[in-house]
């Protein structure tokens, strides 16, 4: 997908305001706060197409990937950005494609596994010590065109998708897929059409997968079978994070974050977002990040 068909998208929602939520939902009680609040607790700024925000809970930090140009251009200058949960910006560019040995064009998704920072770089996904930013290699993933989504399983598994060749919003896509890698192995899990996968949440048995080229969430078995379905009012789906039994996931078509449960329906949590891609979750505070992509923010709504 090109910046240009990316921003195309983005007015499909309609009129949009700045990266901010607006609007509570009034849902099913739970346990677990799960309504989004109205408007930005922090907002960071000064990023560059940020795509991914992850919550390395270990270390107590938002990591945010930046595109920084064309979505799928080797242009070898992405950057990893560490943010402080008090606001504050740590380091811009802790991680910087063409410096100290490091390749790094489009990141997108991010997951940390075994002291080990995975990124998502449209044909790899390169490995750097969580620690200290250094480079280890990377995973080459043949036929792969745009990866996307990155995520952990519990058992040190990662799940990583591809959304297929970046040349439209509904077109088919012929290397559609969800990946499973295991130490530096990568097999092939399920392969399209997926309605172009992006984000990824691990279950017990498997993963829950957005769709941007879709409104459908669904599950991915560990047989590479399609389980249970959502349809969410609007698609371009770019994000999705899990809370006790809520997931959230962020919409570009309606500029909107969605919450429900797997199989059930899914509504409004929080309205009038700007392009809001792969947000984290904050385990320790309860909030919700929010990349901005075409704002260059982000945002952190807090649960209730």
């Amino acid at each position: 997908m090109t910046r240009s068909s990316i921003i195309a998208l983005v007015a499909i929602g309609g009129a949009l305001s700045a990266c901010n939520a607006q609007s509570d939902v009034q849902g099913e009680e739970s346990d677990v706060p799960s309504q989004v609040s109205q408007t930005a607790a922090v907002r960071y700024s000064g990023f560059s197409e940020p795509e991914r925000v992850l919550y390395d809970a270990a270390r107590d930090r938002y990591l945010v990937s930046n595109v920084n140009g064309e979505t799928a251009a080797k242009d070898g200058n992405g950057f990893i950005s560490v943010l402080s949960p008090d606001g504050s910006i740590s380091d811009l560019e802790w991680i910087k494609g063409g410096e100290a040995g490091v390749t790094l064009h489009a990141p997108k998704g991010l997951a940390i596994a075994g002291g080990v920072l995975y990124v998502a770089d449209i044909d790899v996904v390169r490995k750097f010590d969580a620690e200290t930013g250094k480079a280890m290699g990377q995973i080459d993933v043949p036929g792969s065109t745009f990866l996307n989504g990155l995520t952990a399983a519990g058992d040190g598994r990662l799940y990583l998708s591809d959304s297929g060749p970046p040349l439209g919003f509904l077109d088919g896509y012929g290397t559609e897929a969800v990946y499973v890698i295991e130490g530096d192995e990568v097999q092939l899990l399920a392969e399209g059409p997926l309605g172009r996968p992006t984000s990824l949440q691990p279950t017990q048995g498997g993963v829950i997968v957005a769709s941007f080229g879709a409104n459908e969430v669904f599950e991915i078995d560990g047989q590479g079978n399609k389980g249970k379905v959502s349809q969410l009012p609007a698609g371009g789906l770019a994000g999705i994070v899990k809370h006790g039994p809520w997931l959230y996931a962020t919409s570009w078509q309606a500029s909107a974050i969605f919450r429900g449960k797997l199989g059930e329906p899914f509504e409004v949590a929080a309205g009038d977002l700007v392009a809001p891609s792969d947000l984290g979750y904050d385990s320790k505070r309860g909030r919700l990040i929010v990349p901005c992509f075409t704002e260059n923010t982000v945002d952190v709504l807090e649960l209730q």
